[in-house]
């Protein structure tokens, strides 16, 4: 029988030569996919088993042919390459005609019947395991996929337009999960084992990775990949996307321009790293950038970059370079902007205390869910470097040194939206000043296929800092002052 024709069965019967007769369940002692009934006699699989065939074509279950041939191949192909898969003098294109050769070869002597079409097919899809990222490596080449998360070998979840959706997608065994893993983090000179068992990484690309094994990861080893888009979005992606308004947008050009510091604020997933690519888009490009980065993923296309990446610790413990170390010695390589990834910790202190020591125009992200939650995580974080600062002077360099707060916010459709421009005024008191400038209007509510239809509206207040631009030669639109026009009909006072 043709391997097209049992993979068409798998879904009624089990595989004899896995499953003895006369119950039919599975290698795990379940009911195979599509029995009605399990039998009195067949064991119950614990309830919380995450890989358990699902019985509705969505889970693979282990007995399938397919798999098991896939499995045959890719052991006999590794045993077959042994150090010729770590041998520089062979180009990519070169391994690959290899690969490919060694793989005809193996299913040739396996003496399955496959047609063109499956033989192509399995080759390609070992040729990702062995010298790509396995069953990911099809989604990491689909430009609608934003992100990649795989939850132990048989789930496999993609997210398309801001909504997750679970694959077909398999990895064969949990040691091939592993092996591509172990690949990524690999590339960037990391390391994921029991001693460390996870880790963040990146692709060649730029995309974020983080894996997490066992023990900490229970069920297996999980893991998460952010993709970037090999084309970075820009501003006029973004006013396409809704996340942004012409207004909006000619408002933060002239506050980059102007060299005022700006904290992009959101959640997880929210989009910061890509306003914060935006935002860098809009500075000139005769002045000299320092990024710096837990993993490098900022995309700036100016000629005069330095991009700065902190590392771990070694397997002894040492060698540690963390964000604030990289912080204090961009001081020392004459910046004119420094742009920080992330602030997560006592760096914020150094990064606040630059901003308001000559080094104007900074950008970087918090993790928050509002304005002034990211002015408090801030303060926080600072009493983290252990000075004991007392609160007021932390909120009195923290009104001094930032001037604006953009604010993300992922929406229940699953667009990115900004839903706050805020300027930071100054203090009253103990208590540091806010105004929004323009705000998300969520009053126009959700259309049919549940999408929010409204968009920033500006607040009609003056920003505060349109002199200090205009001071130094930039000037705003009128719409990027968020002003109201009052309709004819209406009578002013005084006028």
């Amino acid at each position: 029988m043709r391997l097209s024709d049992r993979l068409k069965q798998r879904g009624h019967e089990a595989d004899p030569a896995a499953v003895p007769p006369p119950v039919q369940t599975d290698s795990r002692g379940e009911p195979a996919a599509g029995d009605g009934e399990a039998s009195a006699h067949t064991p119950a699989a614990p309830a919380n088993h995450r890989n358990a065939s699902r019985g509705n074509g969505e889970g693979a279950p282990r007995t399938d042919p397919k798999r098991r041939l896939k499995q045959r191949v890719q052991e006999a192909l590794f045993s077959r390459l042994g150090s010729r898969m770590y041998d520089s003098s062979m180009s990519s294109d070169e391994l690959m005609s290899f690969v490919q050769a060694e793989i005809a070869q193996i299913v040739e002597a396996e003496q399955t019947p496959l047609s063109e079409t499956e033989r192509a097919t399995l080759a390609r899809e070992v040729g990702d395991d062995v010298l790509g990222y396995g069953p990911l490596q099809t989604h990491l080449d689909d430009p609608d996929v934003t992100e990649i998360m795989a939850t132990g070998t048989d789930d496999i979840y993609v997210e398309r337009k801001g909504r997750l959706h679970r694959t077909e997608s398999r990895f064969v065994s949990e040691d091939h999960l592993r092996r591509v893993i172990e690949r990524i983090v690999g590339e960037v000179g990391r390391r994921i084992d029991e001693s460390q068992p996870m880790v963040d990484a990146r692709l060649p690309d730029g995309s974020r990775v983080n894996a997490i094994i066992p023990p900490l990861s229970v069920d297996g080893p999980a893991l998460t990949v952010r993709k970037f888009a090999a084309d970075p979005y820009g501003v006029d992606d973004l006013v396409s996307f809704g996340t942004l308004t012409e207004p909006v947008v000619d408002l933060l050009r002239a506050c980059v321009v102007g060299r005022l510091n700006v904290l992009v604020s959101g959640g997880t997933g929210t989009g910061k790293t890509t306003m914060l690519n935006v935002l860098s888009s809009f500075v000139p490009n005769d002045e000299r950038i320092v990024t710096i980065e837990d993993a490098v993923e900022l995309q700036l296309q100016q000629e005069h970059v330095v991009r700065l990446e902190s590392r771990p610790p070694n397997i002894e413990g040492s060698g540690e370079i963390t964000i604030r170390d990289l912080v204090r010695n961009s001081l020392r390589m004459r910046p004119e902007r420094i742009i920080v990834g992330e602030v997560r910790g006592a760096e914020a202190l150094d990064m606040l205390q630059a901003m308001n020591t000559g080094h104007d125009g900074s950008l970087s992200t918090v993790h928050a869910n509002a304005p002034r939650d990211a002015l408090s995580r801030v303060e926080t974080m600072v009493l983290m470097a252990g000075m004991e600062l007392p609160i007021r002077a932390i909120r009195d360099q923290l009104a001094s040194a930032l001037d604006v707060i953009v604010h993300l916010t992922r929406l229940r459709d699953g667009t990115r939206r900004v839903t706050q421009v805020s300027e930071v005024v100054g203090m009253e008191g103990d208590v540091i000043t806010l105004q929004d400038l323009f705000t998300f209007d969520f009053s126009a509510g959700m259309d049919s296929e549940g999408y929010y239809q409204g968009q920033l509206q500006p607040t009609g207040l003056r920003p505060h800092f349109g002199e200090r631009l205009a001071e130094l030669g930039v000037t705003l639109p009128d719409r990027a002052f968020g002003e109201i026009p009052v309709p004819s009909s209406t009578k002013v006072p005084g006028v």
